[in-house]
């Protein structure tokens, strides 16, 4: 933590963020891990200078763990309240791809940044239009999944959208099966996405 407060003080995420477009990917590989320590933190100056732009374009790289990395990095831009709105103006319809990646880890972190984007209803509005309820659900069945707490917490986001209530009325039994969860979190999130769901007005 205190070399993240470092290297926020010398002004150094720009400089950062103008050289993922630059370096091989080994060197890119660390400089998502150098960001995503360093955005847990501040998000404002690296938002300031483009960094949704170049790690938007990383998202879909031929490079596993660089898709990964970036998805990470999105992840952490969202916990900052000016984050989530960026992200929710840029980045969700490619997020939403990611959750079918064959890597874990980027699913993993793709779930988790539309967990931190569908706070806002504008990011709710914006993965309902990105289909992102398929992909989402089929997390939540995969006992396996590193996603499933974040796919479940989305997906009870969406489902406070009529839409998005409507389409999930037919599936809660993907969540039932999740009430038995060895995970408490699990267990507790699914409990919540069906009340949601069922909720009448």
């Amino acid at each position: 933590p205190i070399g993240a407060v470092g290297i926020l003080h010398a002004g150094l995420i720009p400089l950062l963020v103008f050289k993922l477009k630059t370096e091989s990917d080994g060197i890119q590989e660390l400089i998502l891990d150098t960001l995503s320590n360093c955005l847990h933190l501040e998000a404002s100056e690296a938002l300031a200078t483009g960094a949704i732009t170049a790690l938007k374009e990383k998202l879909t790289h031929s490079s596993v763990a660089i898709r990964s990395k970036a998805a990470r990095v999105l992840l952490e831009i969202g916990t900052h309240p000016e984050g989530k709105i960026v992200v929710c103006e840029e980045v969700i319809p490619v997020l939403v791809s990611l959750l079918e990646d064959t890597d874990p880890e980027a699913q993993a972190s793709a779930a988790g940044a539309l967990m931190f984007a569908t706070v806002k209803p504008q990011g709710r509005f914006s993965a309902l239009g990105a289909g992102a309820i398929p992909p989402l659900l089929k997390l939540v069945a995969e006992e396996t999944s590193k996603a499933r707490l974040s796919a479940i917490k989305t997906l009870t986001m969406l489902a406070e959208l009529p839409e998005g209530r409507r389409t999930l009325l037919d599936h809660t039994d993907t969540f039932q099966q999740c009430l038995n969860d060895p995970c408490e979190a699990v267990e507790r999130a699914a409990k919540i996405a069906i009340s949601v769901i069922t909720w009448k007005p």
